[in-house]
C-alpha cells in the first residue's frame, strides 16, 4: 500500500480523531506538516502514535513542504470556506470537515468554484454516511421496502456532558461555528434528503436557550457519586471555562418542521441536555416502517400489513462518542475513493444542500415565519450553473 503524504490545515480535536481512525484501519500515512497556531489535536495524534509533522506559519508555508497526496481541513467552521478556496487551487484531493461552509453566500460562492473544470475531488466528513446501519436504511428505502416514504420523525437528544462541552467549545458562537443545527445535525438532514429524494419546499422552526444560561449557574455540578459534571473533556480552541456562564449565542434546544417538494413531511427535535439520550429516525412509508436507533446501533423494520414480530438488527460496536465505528468506516471509504475502488458515499454538493436546508431552518426560526425555500434553491442552482 502506498504511503499517503498528508498536509493538515487546522489540527483540531476532530481532524485528529479522523487521522487516528485512518491509521487504525490500515492507512500508511505521513503527516508531513500542519498549520495551526494552537494544535489542540496534537495530543490525540500522540496517543495514536502519529507524528504531527512540521508546524507551518500559514498555508503557503505548508504547501512548500509538498507535494501532498491529501490535504485535510479541520479548522473551526468560520475558516472552512477560506481554506477550501486556497486548497482547491493546489489541485490535490481534499478532505474537509463538515459543515464545509457556514453561510448561504459562502455556499453559493463555493458552488461556483466547484463547478469549474479541473477541480480536485473534495471528500466531506459527513461521517454518518459511512455507518453500516445508515447504509442499510438507505438500501431498504431504495429497494422500496417501505413503499413511498410519507413522513419522518427524528430526534437528537444529547447527554448533559456533551451539551456542556458544546456550551464551552468554540461551537457555542455563531461567528465561529454557525448554528447549533448546522454544526451538530447537518449529518441528519443530509440523510433525510437522501431518504426523501427531494429538497425542502418550506420549513419552520422554534428554538432558544433555556438550559445553559447564567440563571441556572447555581444548579448542581456533580453526579450522584460526587464526581464533577459538565467536564467531559478540554473545551479546545477559544474554550470557555463554564457551560452556564459562557458567551454562548446558539440554541441549546430546537425543533423543526420540513415539507419536501414531493410532499414528505418531517419533524425534528433536538435537545443538548437530556437524561435519556437518543438519536432516532422513525421513517413511515405506505408499505412499511423502520426505526433506526443511532445511539444503540439498532434497526427495526416491519411491513405495514404484517402482525408478526418486526425484524431487528443489532450492529453492536457501540462507542462512548456514539459514532459507533463511523470514523473507521469513513476512513476505509476515503481510502477506497483515493484508490479508485469505490465512490465516496457523499458529494460536496450533497453537503452544500444539507447545509442550506439547516440554514433555511435557522432563518425561519430567527424570522418567526414559515420559510419558502424555492428562491434559495434557485440561487444555488444558478451558482452551480444548472439553470
Amino acid at each position: 500500500m502506498s504511503t499517503y503524504r498528508i498536509g493538515v490545515v487546522g489540527l483540531g480535536q476532530r481532524i485528529a480523531h479522523v487521522l487516528a481512525a485512518m491509521k487504525e484501519v490500515g492507512w500508511n500515512l505521513d503527516v508531513v506538516a500542519h498549520v495551526d497556531p494552537a494544535p489542540v489535536g496534537a495530543p490525540i495524534l500522540g496517543v495514536a502514535g502519529i507524528p504531527a509533522g512540521r508546524p507551518c506559519a500559514d498555508i503557503p508555508d505548508l504547501l512548500r513542504q509538498g507535494p501532498f497526496d491529501l490535504l485535510m481541513l479541520g479548522a473551526p467552521n468560520h475558516l472552512h470556506f477560506e481554506h477550501l478556496i486556497q486548497a482547491l487551487d493546489v489541485g490535490v484531493p481534499i478532505f474537509a470537515e463538515k459543515p464545509i461552509v457556514r453561510t448561504e453566500d459562502e455556499t453559493e460562492a463555493l458552488a461556483r468554484r466547484l463547478a469549474r473544470a479541473g477541480t480536485p475531488p473534495v471528500f466531506v466528513g459527513l461521517v454518518m454516511r459511512s455507518l453500516p446501519i445508515v447504509r442499510e436504511v438507505l438500501a431498504r428505502v431504495d429497494r422500496g421496502e417501505l413503499g413511498e416514504v410519507v413522513s419522518i420523525d427524528a430526534t437528537e437528544h444529547l447527554p448533559p456532558e456533551h451539551g456542556g462541552y458544546l456550551a464551552r467549545n468554540w461551537r457555542r458562537k455563531q461567528a465561529w461555528g454557525g448554528s447549533y443545527f448546522l454544526d451538530k445535525v447537518v449529518h441528519d438532514f443530509d440523510i433525510f434528503g437522501r431518504i426523501v429524494g427531494a429538497r425542502p419546499e418550506r420549513v419552520a422552526s422554534f428554538g432558544g436557550r433555556r438550559i445553559f444560561t447564567p440563571e441556572r449557574a447555581d444548579r448542581p455540578r456533580t453526579w450522584e457519586d460526587g464526581s464533577a459534571a459538565y467536564a467531559l473533556r478540554d473545551a479546545g480552541w477559544a474554550g470557555a471555562n463554564d457551560a452556564f456562564q459562557s458567551d454562548m449565542d446558539v440554541t441549546d434546544h430546537q425543533v423543526a418542521m420540513v415539507e419536501y417538494a414531493n410532499d414528505v413531511r418531517l419533524s425534528f427535535h433536538a435537545n443538548s441536555h437530556t437524561a435519556l439520550t437518543e438519536r432516532r429516525w422513525y421513517v413511515a412509508g405506505t408499505e412499511g416502517t423502520l426505526i433506526a436507533d443511532l445511539v444503540r446501533n439498532k434497526l427495526m423494520v416491519r411491513r405495514a400489513l404484517f402482525r408478526g414480530k418486526p425484524e431487528k438488527i443489532e450492529y453492536g460496536g457501540v462507542t462512548a462518542d456514539a459514532h459507533n465505528g463511523a470514523d473507521q468506516a469513513m476512513a476505509l471509504d476515503l481510502l477506497a475513493a483515493l484508490e479508485g475502488r469505490a465512490a465516496f458515499p457523499v458529494t460536496p454538493y450533497d453537503s452544500l444542500e444539507a447545509g442550506l436546508t439547516v440554514m433555511a431552518i435557522d432563518r425561519a426560526m430567527d424570522d418567526r415565519q414559515i420559510l419558502e425555500c424555492g428562491p434559495m434553491w434557485a440561487r444555488f442552482d444558478a451558482a452551480r450553473g444548472r439553470v
